[in-house]
């Protein structure tokens, strides 16, 4: 379908069967509350698609680790949920989904959500007042309308909370050139999203905190979107990867998400959601935790 819309109103009518992903939000809430009227069913289902905000250290001032903790400290992951989402997404607290037993709320623990004394106090200690306001930019690719809603939401959240002290700016550039670019270092920060390549705690760490070739916490190649470099990281990613024990493993893994909220090279912001809408009389609809869409066993 070439629009959200189109898929919305083909299934509406009859037109297909099934409906998965793509559509806004405001649709999958209409689809939901008219459900019982309209003659299909809904299947709401957990995933494993995490949403961030990559902050790249090689740009000042994000070079000093108080100016990106107090950035995690303004983020107000629940108002996200209700204005953004409509409460059809999960607010994440690490780049471990929720779904793993070994997933730590760490930015919960540290940073919380909105928290403007605190975000206030990391940004003094990195030299920013009223009279010195930090400037926060906020990138996305201007093809989402989703992300742009999470930026400009963020913009207005973060500004009126700060009161002067921080002024934020939401800029947005063509995907094709944001993929390339992220590889160059041009962005301060981008919204970015993950999709695994398969079910494993690894899928969520090794790409985001590894980098072999680095120098003073900066990664001297793309190894990772934000150029994050810490030995330690990369010991306990080799030692997770080598252990056979599950128990020691979720060690390893529980220092590896500590070591993300103190370096704070990215900040976890929301866990997607999945909604299938299947007409009545279709069964056997579901889908995996990896989101693999069991085509197969559908029957109507």
């Amino acid at each position: 379908f070439a629009s959200p819309a189109n898929l919305y109103n083909t299934f509406k009518t009859g037109g297909v069967d099934i409906a998965y992903q793509t559509l806004d939000a405001d649709q999958i809430r209409d689809l939901e509350a008219n459900a019982s009227s309209g003659g299909w069913q809904v299947i709401e289902a957990g995933t494993n698609v995490i949403n961030y905000l990559m902050l790249n250290p090689q740009q000042k001032p994000l070079d000093d680790v108080n100016v990106r903790r107090a950035i995690a400290s303004m983020i107000d992951r629940t108002l996200l949920n209700e204005r953004v989402f409509q409460g059809q997404a999960e607010p994440l607290y690490s780049l471990v989904p929720t779904g793993f037993g070994v997933y730590n709320p760490i930015f919960k623990e540290r940073y919380g959500d909105g928290d403007a004394e605190k975000a206030k106090d990391f940004l003094a200690e990195a030299g920013f007042n009223e009279s010195n306001p930090f400037v926060l930019e906020i990138w996305y690719p201007s093809s989402s309308t989703e992300r742009n809603l999470v930026a400009t939401t963020l913009e207005a959240s973060i500004e009126k909370m700060m009161e002067g002290i921080v002024e934020v700016e939401v800029k947005d550039v063509d995907s094709s050139s944001a993929w390339s670019q992220l590889d160059e270092g041009v962005f301060p920060t981008f919204l970015l999203n993950w999709y695994p390549d398969f079910f494993d705690v690894d899928n969520f760490i090794q790409p985001f905190l590894e980098c072999k070739d680095g120098t003073d916490s900066i990664c001297n190649t793309p190894a990772n979107s934000a150029f994050y470099f810490n030995p330690k990281a990369n010991e306990l990613i080799t030692k997770q990867r080598q252990e056979s024990d599950s128990t020691v493993r979720n060690t390893y893994f529980d220092e590896l998400q500590t070591v993300l909220g103190e370096d704070v090279p990215y900040v976890p912001l929301w866990q997607n959601k999945d909604y299938i809408f299947a007409q009545d009389g279709v069964e056997n609809v579901g889908i995996e935790p990896n989101q693999q869409f069991l085509l197969w066993q559908v029957s109507k």
